[in-house]
């Protein structure tokens, strides 16, 4: 059985931060809440023994590669290339939020990370605990729902799935997510938006933002 520790979302307690930061740094797996639902994963460093983990804990197929939750807005600079200007405009409007934005990715992206077509999947969470863990590691965490492949995701530490908690390192258990939907995803490499998953946020509000 996983470690389980509760956390404040809104006010996490620096032992708790710290000993998240220490499993991720070392290879570990932890479930966490997020600004949408409980995620699982993993520090996105290259050749990371707990990205193969993520995909065995939730029987994932390999080939469905886990979005990055980064800090910042501004790393989208460093981590997108060929971004067309209503994608910076959508993520500057957008983030943080449950918005995930699908880019070519930079070279700064680990090749482990990257879809079949050299595009990664971005996010910043309006999530303190989930930003603050990828400042302290010091890069994005690879992040997927806590869920096994196919069932619904978790919107609170009530819901996971025993085996989830069992095969992770650490649980953090902060109680209900933020609104317990998934985050929209959009693709960002086209010359318009394409909504590729619609959740949290309304297709009407993406066409706003991206249009500035």
């Amino acid at each position: 059985m996983g470690e389980v520790l509760r956390v404040d979302q809104a006010s996490p307690a620096p032992a708790v931060l710290e000993r998240a930061r220490g499993v991720l740094a070392a290879g570990g797996v932890v479930v966490m809440p997020t600004d949408s639902v409980y995620g699982i994963g993993c520090a996105a460093t290259p050749g990371n023994p707990g990205h193969a983990r993520v995909f065995e804990i939730k029987r994932r197929d390999r080939s469905l590669t886990l979005p990055l939750l980064v800090a910042d807005p501004s790393e989208l600079a460093a981590l997108a290339r060929d971004l067309p200007a209503w994608g910076t405009r959508l993520a500057s409007a957008l983030w943080p939020g449950a918005l995930t934005v699908v880019v070519r990715a930079s070279e700064r992206v680990p090749a482990d990370y990257l879809r079949p077509d050299g595009t990664v999947a971005l996010r910043v969470p309006d999530s303190g605990l989930v930003r603050a863990l990828a400042r302290l590691v010091g890069g994005p965490l690879a992040v997927t729902s806590a869920n096994v492949h196919g069932e619904p995701a978790a919107a609170s530490a009530a819901e996971l799935d025993a085996r989830l908690v069992a095969g992770a390192d650490l649980t953090l258990d902060g109680g209900p997510a933020g609104i317990g939907v998934a985050s929209t995803i959009v693709d960002a490499t086209g010359d318009a938006p394409r909504i590729l998953r619609q959740g949290a946020v309304p297709a009407a509000q993406v066409e706003e933002a991206c249009r500035g």
